[in-house]
């Protein structure tokens, strides 16, 4: 198909803590993929951070990313989504996918009235943040460096795509997070950002994160995989007492609390195992007919 109607699309929210929250994400599954205006219309459309279109190649599926505001290299709840909606499909099993820059998987399961997904990352890496950055970044936010966690230093991490990593030392610091979204949007453009990740770490296997998305014309993400994968990447690189998986509590300050898992092998750089839950969604009011 040269365009897909509104009526083939699902919207539904990956990593939702029970029947509440959860990051939406709109699915359009297809036999052949729109093309990337269309897409990126429908996207703008739907208004959720991040629509999926996904269509058969080969022995499994090629897949793109839209936000509102552009194409994403990677997105990690919406492809718990597609998860979801892909076992709803075609039965319980396992997916290959291929993306812009790599080849992943996802594995949907029906769990009662909902799912439970779980993406395979692509490769995971970090490094350090450039001075400029690092002070472009707390001065976004209001925050001063000894707001910042010195055992989580600091750094850029990447699981399909690049994530400022900040860590504070209280809590309350990650509830009062606030930043002028063109502000931000310009800062993720220079530096090829995809969010910029906030974190506290409550214990070694807990963490409460926000994520800015300014970027995607979205000012914060509920959940966020792709940057809960690169956090797994980053901690196993430090050598972090995590004990092989971590939970991600997100979108809590923003009304909509999300639950994030993720199991982290022994290799440095390996794939990043990162699952929830999906609900399903009504459709907005303007793709309903």
């Amino acid at each position: 198909m040269n365009s897909a109607p509104p009526t083939d699309l699902q919207r539904l929210a990956a990593f939702s803590d029970g029947d509440q929250g959860g990051n939406p994400a709109g699915v359009l599954i297809g036999e052949r993929l729109p093309e990337a205006p269309q897409m990126q219309r429908i996207a703008a459309a739907v208004g959720d951070s991040e629509t999926v279109f996904a269509a058969p190649q080969g022995n499994g599926w090629r897949v793109r990313y839209f936000s509102p505001a552009a194409e994403v290299p990677f997105c990690g709840h919406a492809t718990v989504a597609l998860g979801a909606a892909l076992a709803e499909r075609f039965g319980d099993g396992v997916f290959p996918l291929t993306i812009n820059q790599t080849q992943i998987t996802v594995e949907g399961r029906r769990q009662g009235e909902r799912w439970s997904a779980a993406l395979q990352s692509p490769p995971t890496h970090q490094g350090p943040v450039a001075p400029e950055l690092l002070s472009a970044g707390l001065e976004l936010f209001g925050y001063e460096p000894s707001d910042l966690d010195p055992a989580l230093p600091a750094a850029i991490v990447h699981a399909g795509a690049d994530h400022l990593l900040l860590a504070l030392r209280r809590r309350e610091d990650l509830a009062a997070m606030r930043y002028a979204m063109e502000d931000g949007a310009r800062l993720m453009a220079a530096a090829g950002l995809l969010t910029l990740l906030l974190v506290w770490a409550e214990g070694p296997q807990t963490f409460h994160s926000r994520n800015a998305f300014a970027a995607g014309g979205v000012y914060e993400d509920p959940a966020t995989g792709s940057a809960t994968a690169a956090l797994a990447g980053y901690l196993q690189s430090r050598g972090w007492p995590h004990g092989g998986s971590i939970a991600v509590v997100q979108g809590e300050d923003m009304g909509c609390r999300s639950l994030l898992r993720a199991e982290i092998p022994p290799q440095a750089g390996a794939s990043i195992r990162v699952s929830g839950s999906v609900r399903r969604l009504p459709d907005p009011p303007a793709l309903r007919h």
